[in-house]
């Protein structure tokens, strides 16, 4: 029988949600604030958490937060119940590593519906975790990048952001990493005079949210959507005991991870030593690469960004793209910028 902890202060939510479960053949057992859930949680491993944001002692975030750094209980499903539902405080539960949020008051069907997709996914990473654990059985380790795309296509949590969507912002715990399935992202950080500096781009199938592997460590910049983006994660945890046996996957990964910060660095002396006409070029073959756009089609993307990852003021951005329409490179048509001549831009110092 499935144990269900539920942490809620209100005691008649707290039974009634109880005997709803208890009838559903699952063993129930109850906390009436946040220190008693933690205390529980530890004790008795539940299969399932649900808990309520808003009690005394400790709230649902540091709940979440207290078992997500134990080793323990980080890999328990954990389902936010709140009578809240301003987009900022699902997306904050989200970015903690709560797999599910339901909104009170919830029916019947969509609490059972939850727990069980919980317990059914859980299930699915523990089976997959052993398999790869058989040291004499490598046909079913994850031995490449692929692999663990695939890995994340099958079993990630599936999350969707509308263009514009904050993502993960800088300071907020890291427990994730993503794969894109699908749209563009942008990372940035801002300076002390409230300036945003473009740190990347992503696109499909790319990964996401790196920050470290073994440490929940908090994000140091924010990742926002450039148009609309499907991701999947995977928690931490179960990536790190991935890698933790295959030693070629763990190495392909690490060669990623070092193009990239090789990437990051040729950015940054493109952004230091180049010509604001060479930047201004190179940043508008780099989104178009990132949305997969060919010689005269569209890039719809705000001028405020192109000039955050040239790193250039905005008005000298607008200036040299007058500049390049005028030479036959672009054409400008709103906020859409369409390629004339790549070969053009590609020589621009």
């Amino acid at each position: 029988m499935k144990k269900i902890l539920i942490i809620e202060d209100d005691a008649a939510l707290r039974e009634n949600t109880a005997e709803l479960l208890e009838l559903s053949d699952y063993e129930v057992i109850t906390a009436p604030n946040g220190r008693a859930g933690i205390e529980q949680a530890q004790k008795i491993h539940p299969d399932v958490i649900i808990c309520d944001i808003m009690m005394p002692e400790v709230d649902g975030y540091g709940v979440l937060e207290a078992l997500s750094s134990d080793v323990n209980t980080n890999q328990i499903p954990f389902i936010f119940l709140s009578a809240r539902t301003d987009h900022k405080e699902v997306r904050k539960g989200m970015d903690l590593g709560a797999d599910d949020y339901l909104t009170k008051p919830f029916e019947e069907e969509e609490l059972l519906n939850a727990i069980e997709t919980r317990i059914a996914k859980a299930e699915i990473f523990k089976s997959l975790l052993d398999s790869t654990s058989k040291p004499n059985n490598e046909e079913e380790e994850l031995r490449n990048l692929n692999e663990l795309k695939n890995f994340f296509d099958d079993h990630g949590e599936e999350l969707s952001f509308k263009k514009g969507e904050v993502i993960y912002q800088e300071g907020s715990r890291s427990y994730r990493i993503y794969l894109i399935t699908r749209g563009v992202v942008k990372t940035y950080q801002i300076d002390k005079s409230g300036k945003e500096l473009i740190t990347s781009l992503f696109k499909e199938d790319e990964f996401l949210g790196f920050t470290s592997i073994l440490d929940n460590v908090a994000y140091e910049e924010s990742a926002e959507a450039l148009e609309d983006v499907t991701l999947v994660g995977v928690s931490k945890s179960v990536l790190k005991d991935i890698l933790y046996h295959s030693n070629n996957l763990s190495m392909e990964l690490l060669q990623l991870l070092s193009h990239n910060v090789a990437h990051i660095k040729t950015q940054l002396v493109q952004m230091a030593y180049s010509s604001v006409r060479k930047k201004t070029a190179q940043t508008i073959l780099q989104f178009a690469s990132a949305f997969n756009k060919q010689a005269q089609e569209d890039i719809c993307i705000t001028r405020n960004d192109l000039a955050g990852v040239a790193g250039i003021a905005t008005e000298s951005l607008i200036r040299t793209l007058s500049g390049f329409k005028k030479d036959g490179l672009i054409e400008i048509e709103g906020r859409s910028i369409r390629i004339i001549d790549i070969n053009g831009l590609e020589k621009v110092e």
